[in-house]
């Protein structure tokens, strides 16, 4: 009998521990929610943290706001976000407790390398999530992935469509050729600029990342100079060209210049700083003008910048079309399955959903393929 016991007892326990190890493609995780919960990785710490903190303060934002006017039908929405310091090898890590802590829909992650991971895990257990910032190209290959952000290519097309308008002659080019970002954006934007317009190439690697005397030398006859890289490399060439390289010139970036007033100050430079943009830090009314006033309220100015600006739409985006599937008649609770929640916001998202007005745009609608239709402005930073 003792044995007996002691085997059935045995049985039990493996089934307990058995039971809590959902496999790939398990749409269990989120059986035990009593909230809808978003997920959401990104650099929280390191060198790219004012991109991830700007995510996590914006998104968190939308929650309380949401949640403070009734939530959903009177369920609340949590926030969960985890750290991976822009490194793809913790987001396996950080997927997994997510999943562990019911994800139900998701924000992706905050920059591209992180998000070429993220997104092969979410299609295998095809969970839907909207980035707001992960810009890759790749990024929305499979039909779970949607961006708020313009996708690289996109905002290599659109910053060649500003410069064939602007009268510009000779151009100079200034990227990063072993980074997937800046190499993204200037591939669309050769492919779409104009045959006449002279360039000017140079490029830096992170190897030399540190001293620019040469690009500077290079590019100090062209009136205009496209960086499509981010703030930190940025910043070290405005300050060592800010006596070398004219005054009239104009530095014109994407999304990565985000976070470069934190990094320098710009009133010590004199060229004009400008960047492709969908959202104006300096709006003074709309939606982006009320964004800028709570957010700095709670936030201060320090990691104000397009990406929490993006995230904050995301939130708003995903409460939208849940709240239109729930009016539609479709079953959306916190314990509606991960992947069959996918499923509805996909047809969705595909469908002509449309947010009539965010913090980073008006009308904005989503492609097949998972890119965002909107349209951009050029900001000056300075």
């Amino acid at each position: 009998m003792k044995k007996v016991l002691a085997l059935t007892m045995a049985a039990l326990m493996a089934a307990a521990l058995f039971a809590g190890c959902a496999p790939a493609g398990s749409t269990g995780g989120n059986a035990g929610n009593t909230e809808f919960v978003i997920g959401m990785s990104g650099p929280l710490t390191g060198g790219a943290a004012v991109y991830g903190v700007a995510v996590k303060n914006a998104a968190q934002m939308a929650v309380d706001e949401i949640n403070a006017a009734g939530g959903l039908n009177g369920v609340n929405f949590k926030l969960v976000a985890t750290d991976d310091q822009h490194d793809a090898t913790k987001v396996a890590t950080n997927y997994a407790n997510l999943m562990n802590q019911g994800m139900q829909v998701s924000l992706g992650t905050v920059t591209t390398a992180p998000g070429l991971e993220f997104k092969t895990l979410a299609k295998e257990d095809n969970v839907f999530f909207l980035t707001p910032s992960a810009s890759g190209d790749e990024i929305p290959e499979f039909d779970n992935g949607f961006q708020m952000c313009f996708a690289d290519g996109n905002q290599g097309g659109v910053a060649a469509d500003y410069v064939n308008n602007a009268g510009l002659t000779k151009i100079g080019v200034f990227y990063k050729s072993d980074d997937s970002y800046s190499n993204g954006i200037y591939k669309q934007f050769k492919e779409n600029l104009d045959a006449d317009i002279e360039v000017v190439e140079t490029s830096f690697t992170e190897a030399t990342s540190t001293d620019f005397a040469t690009q500077i030398s290079q590019l100090k006859e062209c009136p205009f100079i496209f960086m499509p890289i981010y703030y930190q490399p940025a910043a070290v060439f405005m300050e060592q060209a800010k006596n070398e390289i004219p005054a009239g010139v104009t530095y014109y970036g994407c999304d990565g210049f985000d976070g470069l007033a934190g990094q320098l100050d710009l009133t010590t430079i004199p060229q004009e700083v400008s960047m492709l943009s969908h959202f104006d830090a300096t709006a003074t009314e709309g939606k982006a003008a009320e964004f800028v006033k709570k957010y700095t309220e709670k936030f201060g100015t320090d990691t104000l910048n397009q990406f929490g600006a993006s995230a904050y739409d995301c939130v708003y985006a995903i409460y939208g079309a849940m709240k239109e599937l729930i009016e539609e008649g479709k079953t959306v609770t916190p314990e509606t399955a991960a992947s069959d929640l996918c499923d509805m916001l996909k047809a969705k998202f595909t469908g002509g959903y449309t947010v009539a007005e965010g913090a980073t745009g008006t009308n904005i609608k989503w492609n097949a393929d998972g890119t965002v239709a909107k349209g951009a402005v050029k900001y000056n930073l300075k």
